[in-house]
């Protein structure tokens, strides 16, 4: 039995450890979770109204940083970039969604394979889908610290839909005797590691944002390397809090594409360690 499993005895019994600080604060809220309010006699999918605002928060927010800064790459370079990573996010997000469970997955229908869909295939298929725009337009310049930022925002937003659909979509963790552990709809104390997510993306934005203002000298693209290492690191471990039901030598296909990101990073990841230890050094 796991650190933080419930004991089988109580699971039988009927019998629940003691509320969660998180469950708590859901009672006065008086929100059940899956969230799904009604309004003018219509349920309300508050993860795919979550999902589509989060799309257009991150662009007006990207829109806004870009007329603020001064772009180096031309507008129609720039929209080129663009269109080659939503079409490199669309294709990965799915294929990497797929292949979380392709025995499951295979005896869906094809509606359900074009909505299934996962964050880490996304921006891993968008990173590679600029590369190859920028490769056909003969773009020289990193372009990804000005989309780091709305990024971002953009998943934290996503992140909170993911947390009030509770056990309706696969964003959702082990079950836990953990104090921070949450109802999330099945009568189960889980691991809301969707929560987990949201404070993590906090914190990276205010230090990516800190350090855009004070490290000038870092050369352009560090900031969506270091937003893409941290995060992808993040989620390599949050998957152990998953209750994936297929593995591959004892990893989940999102930790194999992790670890595809971090060694298509090697050398940017070598640069940190190597400035972190001049630093240390000099301390």
């Amino acid at each position: 039995m796991g650190e933080h499993e419930i004991p089988t005895c109580l699971l039988r019994s009927g019998k629940r450890p003691p509320l969660s600080p998180l469950k708590e604060v859901n009672k006065v809220l008086l929100l059940t979770i899956p969230y799904e309010p009604v309004v003018f006699g219509i349920k309300i999918n508050a993860h795919l109204v979550l999902e589509y605002l989060a799309f257009f928060i991150a662009f007006r927010y990207y829109v806004y940083l870009r007329n603020k800064s001064t772009d180096t790459i031309s507008a129609n370079n720039r929209l080129s970039i663009i269109i080659g990573a939503i079409f490199g996010a669309l294709l990965l997000s799915r294929v990497v969604a797929f292949l979380e469970n392709p025995v499951l997955h295979a005896e869906q229908g094809w509606l359900y394979l074009l909505n299934n869909k996962t964050i880490m295939g996304g921006l891993f298929g968008g990173l590679l889908g600029v590369e190859l725009a920028k490769k056909i337009i003969g773009e020289k310049q990193s372009s990804g610290d000005l989309f780091t930022l709305p990024i971002i925002l953009g998943i934290g937003i996503g992140r909170l839909g993911c947390f009030l659909a509770g056990t309706k979509e696969f964003t959702y963790g082990k079950e836990t005797a953990f104090f921070l552990g949450i109802d999330l709809g099945d009568g189960v104390p889980r691991h809301p590691i969707a929560l987990y997510e949201m404070v993590f993306l906090l914190l990276l934005f205010l230090l990516i944002r800190q350090l855009q203002q004070r490290e000038k000298c870092w050369p352009t693209g560090s900031f969506f390397k270091l937003f893409m290492v941290s995060y992808f690191s993040f989620r390599f471990f949050m998957e152990f809090l998953k209750p994936n039901s297929y593995f591959i030598l004892g990893l989940s296909s999102i930790q194999y594409l992790c670890l595809i990101c971090l060694l298509y990073y090697r050398k940017f990841i070598l640069r940190g360690i190597s400035y972190v230890a001049k630093k240390l050094y000099l301390l």
